[in-house]
């Protein structure tokens, strides 16, 4: 329902909205979309048709959507979709735009203008890029998508480094990624020819909408095309409004989400981080008597020993302190993570500190005190 101003008064769900993306995100409610993916036109400035070596046609993009009268009309309407797409961003959304060199210099200096708060410039190395077949500028095998918060006071924007770190074999997931062009049985097409010219990988979308949104949020893409972001965000549990001008794409992305197949078990969607896990201090871990205070603790190879004090804390060698402070004294370090660094022995066998923490946590889950 849109009020008397023309605006809606709640933000649709699962829908594709044909039409301008800008007066269509002027009819949303403010503060209404917690993630925005936007893949707008790159202003490639092509001056004319590309061959390869052999003669033949390179299938570019060379559609009306992507021609401007110069930069300063590219600038102009990205100053418009930018802070149109700000304007229905909640306070604790953020929005992931993706762009090449053409590009994504201008809209980085309009997000800033505008005043989104950039976290991470991410790099999408393709492992099979497009060759440069002139030879006279190196490969192009990337492109650079902007992670921005709605603002500098943005703090509870979603983040969910623990599960990319998961993804990432348990190590911190970096701002490179090496992700293949979209080739093959995923490639949609049209009798024989290419559906969309610039459609992204899944795999792509997929890290953007694992690490920055929850089950059941609202995923807004502006330029939605065939409808990649669409198709991920209903695999994965999340809602979409997909806004595209041109109805022939709109087509093509009804079809391909019609045959979707969400996950079906909520439960293997919940995302945990360990930030919103109960707070349990190590001195938990005596009073519960999964430690005993005057115990030697020692790190996983056995090079550095501790004993733990009444208090909490720990001694070794000229080191008194936090399980932190001596792991990080002992190894000469800056920082130290203390429940990952130090070991105990049960039964003969090194055992974590961190697995007697994550038996606290569970008892202060289950227990109706700690909800």
């Amino acid at each position: 329902m849109s009020t008397s101003t023309g605006r809606r008064e709640a933000a649709p769900r699962n829908c594709i909205i044909n039409g301008d993306c800008i007066e269509a995100m002027a009819d949303l409610p403010a503060e209404s979309v917690d993630l925005i993916f936007a893949d707008p036109p790159y202003n490639l400035q092509l001056s004319g048709e590309l061959h390869r070596p052999n003669n033949t046609l390179v299938d570019g993009v060379d559609n009306d959507w992507d021609r401007f009268d110069g930069f300063a009309a590219y600038d102009r309407f990205s100053h418009a979709w930018l802070a149109a797409a700000r304007r229905v961003l909640k306070p604790s959304g953020s929005l992931w735009v993706i762009g090449s060199y053409h590009n994504i210099f201008r809209v980085g200096a309009t997000l800033q203008d505008l005043g989104f708060w950039i976290l991470n410039d991410v790099i999408w190395r393709k492992t099979n890029p497009m060759p440069n077949f002139r030879g006279k500028r190196f490969t192009n095998a990337h492109e650079t998508l902007i992670w921005c918060a709605r603002d500098e006071a943005s703090k509870k924007y979603t983040f969910n480094y623990d599960a990319m770190k998961t993804f990432n074999d348990d190590q911190q997931m970096r701002s490179d990624w090496l992700i293949p062009l979209c080739t093959g049985a995923e490639r949609l097409k049209v009798n024989g020819e290419k559906a969309h010219p610039t459609q992204k990988p899944e795999a792509l979308l997929a890290r953007v909408i694992l690490a920055a949104s929850k089950p059941g949020d609202l995923v807004l893409d502006p330029f939605f095309g065939s409808g990649t972001s669409g198709a991920v965000a209903k695999r994965l549990g999340r809602d979409y409004i997909g806004i595209e001008q041109d109805p022939g794409y709109i087509v093509i992305a009804k079809a391909r989400l019609a045959a979707v197949q969400p996950i079906a078990d909520p439960d293997l969607l919940q995302v945990t981080e360990k930030r919103s896990e109960p707070r349990v201090p190590f001195g938990s871990l005596l009073e519960r008597g999964m430690i005993a205070p005057g115990e030697v603790m020692s790190d996983a190879r056995g090079r550095w020993f501790a004993k733990v004090r009444p208090d909490g804390s720990l001694v070794a060698a000229d080191s008194r302190g936090s399980i932190h402070a001596v792991g990080a004294a002992v190894q000469g370090a800056p920082a130290c993570n203390g429940w990952t660094f130090w070991y105990v022995k049960r039964q003969g066998k090194a055992v974590s500190i961190d697995l007697f923490r994550q038996r606290v946590r569970q008892e202060l889950s289950a227990s109706p005190a700690a909800v």
